[in-house]
């Protein structure tokens, strides 16, 4: 497995917003979307399908290259949080498909819970799936996600997954699961609290980014 931190300035940028608790809800939001379309902009290079073809300038033809729009990016946006990573991914994927997924974490065993599955039936192994989650903590929920894709058909070498802040325990568990897969985070924090929280991480992002805190 292969783990990305870009080292591009408004990632650490945004990641400062977002880490700040005292960052209101609006402003949280836009900074975890704004990590969120430059990440998956990182995550889409040499991996979007493209066509090529021509169009027409006002000079001339013009050899052109485009994303593939028969080959939409299937976008699996883990609940609450994950759609919050997606709310600029429309600048940067011109063609995708979402399919959601919510799991809930039982506080005292750190075991995730589905609740939630609009995932296809079955899947191409050539099939690009990009999977968002603002937090890779114990990393028992992206597993679990990643390996439900696997079971239906996709191949890890073709999933991307984009996180805000990203643990040791989570990448060692995907590394271990899924040799081919990528990730990529604005951060890679060293340690869990007794909660299973990212310390310093950014607090329970979903809670954070819609107000319930």
């Amino acid at each position: 497995m292969l783990v990305f931190v870009p080292s591009h300035p408004l990632v650490k940028h945004w990641l400062a917003v977002a880490r700040n608790r005292l960052s209101p809800p609006p402003i949280f939001r836009s900074a975890l979307a704004e990590l969120g379309r430059v990440l998956i902009y990182e995550a889409a290079h040499d991996w979007l399908p493209t066509i090529d073809g021509q169009v027409e300038t006002p000079c001339g033809i013009a050899d052109c290259t485009f994303v593939d729009p028969t080959k939409p990016v299937k976008v699996v946006p883990i609940l609450r949080a994950g759609l919050v990573l997606l709310e600029q991914a429309t600048t940067v994927l011109p063609a995708a498909e979402t399919y959601h997924v919510g799991y809930v974490r039982d506080e005292s065993t750190l075991k995730a819970r589905e609740y939630l599955n609009k995932l296809p039936a079955s899947l191409d192994a050539e099939d690009r799936i990009l999977i968002t989650d603002p937090m890779l903590a114990t990393g028992g929920t992206i597993a679990k996600v990643v390996d439900d894709l696997v079971q239906r058909g996709a191949s890890p070498a073709f999933i991307r997954v984009v996180a805000v802040v990203a643990a040791p325990p989570a990448l060692k568990l995907l590394s271990e699961k899924f040799p081919g897969l990528k990730v990529y985070a604005g951060m890679i924090d060293a340690e869990l609290d007794e909660r299973g929280y990212i310390v310093p991480g950014l607090g329970d992002a979903g809670d954070r980014a819609f107000g319930t805190a």
